[in-house]
């Protein structure tokens, strides 16, 4: 699933009536995406992990890249169907949406999708396509639709912009569900994720399509590359940035954020709205993704309290310690702006995303970015040097 990597234009021409909205006496099901091209160990322990908060699993199958070439995932059919979880099948295609190739690429398409589909409960297509193609993309999902076997539901995952184009009501007439994506890199300010704005997003698609959705939401950072104008560069969203990269700027979702958006939807939601769908799956392996932890906190509609310390760590010559910063709660922390070292230190420095501030008393380090410290984890953050200090440490959030 890709991010919107373009400005989003503003939602206009919205019907003026009043929507629908529902008020949810039991919290929303939850599906996950597992989006990872190899089903690595740590993939296959979060998806047993997970299985009993997840109504359905919506799995990477196979992938189109802009040139046309077809990457097919290995999935493991008996580890997935062992959770005892429906399973929808889906299909990422990048690039242009080309007419004329129209019937190839349907039957590219079956050719991934008919020797698992014993496995599947529905197809999706995770397409961005331009607004302004819209119609052509339409006319695909119909004439795939008539080639899927009957018990397969078709759906689609579906940007905001599209809600500017009148031919969205006629996308969307057959579909079974459509997965809307909230999460957008446009505003290094508002992060990978606003919560006031994806409210507004939702409610304006559940009255505009009046079918059932669901909604897709982050539960993991980018890192993203700007060009000397301004205008974006790349996302990365689970490999770092290539060497060299200086310029790199990282995203976050907030869990809090999130957290929010679902309390506003608990309290009323649109009457379309019939579940959430997380973007990506968590595990222990990817360090772009929050923890496991606070992906089930945040589902489960708490976040407990964060517990960040530092402290001095005597190195082995004398008079020299080595900075740590340890979360000892259960869910991930932000990074802390600063911490401040004891007046004792005469020296110090910064490393793993601190630096030393400029000069003052006491010696202060700052983070350099906006990171998170996974749940129960430390890191070493610097060094000083100093005689007899006081070894724990002020954390400024």
């Amino acid at each position: 699933m890709r991010l919107l990597a373009a400005v989003l234009l503003c939602v206009i021409g919205l019907s003026g009536s009043m929507p629908q909205i529902r008020t949810t006496a039991t919290p929303l099901p939850h599906d996950a995406y597992v989006w990872q091209r190899a089903w690595t160990p740590p993939v296959l322990s979060s998806v047993r992990r997970s299985s009993d908060v997840v109504r359905a699993w919506r799995l990477l199958v196979a992938e189109a890249d802009a040139s046309g070439r077809w990457t097919t995932v290995a999935i493991p059919w008996s580890d997935v169907q062992a959770t005892k979880k429906p399973v929808i099948g889906v299909i990422r295609i990048d690039g242009r949406f080309d007419e004329a190739r129209m019937p190839a690429l349907l039957d590219q398409v079956m050719a991934r999708v008919e020797p698992v589909s014993a496995s599947l409960a529905g197809v999706e297509i995770d397409y961005d396509c331009p607004t302004s193609k819209l119609a052509i993309y339409a006319r695909f999902l119909a004439a795939l639709r008539s080639r899927l076997a009957p018990p397969l539901k078709l759906s689609i995952t579906a940007l905001p912009t599209w809600m500017t184009s009148s031919e969205l009501e006629r996308l969307t007439r057959d579909l079974d569900e459509i997965v809307l994506q909230v999460h957008a890199v446009d505003d290094p300010r508002r992060g990978l994720f606003d919560a006031g704005r994806a409210e507004r997003w939702v409610r304006d698609f559940g009255q505009r399509i009046r079918r059932p959705f669901r909604v897709a939401l982050p539960a993991y950072d980018v890192r993203v590359t700007w060009r000397p104008d301004g205008r974006l560069a790349s996302v990365e969203g689970e490999m770092p940035l290539r060497a060299g990269a200086t310029n790199g700027e990282l995203l976050r979702a907030a869990p809090e954020a999130v957290l929010q958006f679902l309390h506003a939807m608990r309290r009323a939601a649109p009457e379309g709205l019939v579940g959430i769908a997380w973007f990506r799956l968590p595990t222990d392996a990817d360090s772009r993704s929050w923890s496991l932890q606070t992906w089930r906190a945040v589902i489960a509609g708490e976040l407990p309290a964060v517990r960040l310390s530092a402290g001095l760590v005597p190195a082995e010559l004398s008079d020299l310690w080595t900075v740590t910063l340890s979360n000892d709660g259960p869910v991930d922390a932000p990074l802390p702006r600063q911490v401040r070292l004891d007046p004792a230190c005469e020296a110090a420095d910064g490393a793993n995303g601190f630096r030393l501030a400029a000069a003052g008393e006491p010696l202060v380090l700052e983070a350099t970015g906006n990171g998170r410290l996974r749940a129960n984890r430390k890191r070493i953050i610097g060094w000083a040097r100093c005689t007899e200090p006081e070894r724990v440490l002020d954390v400024v959030q």
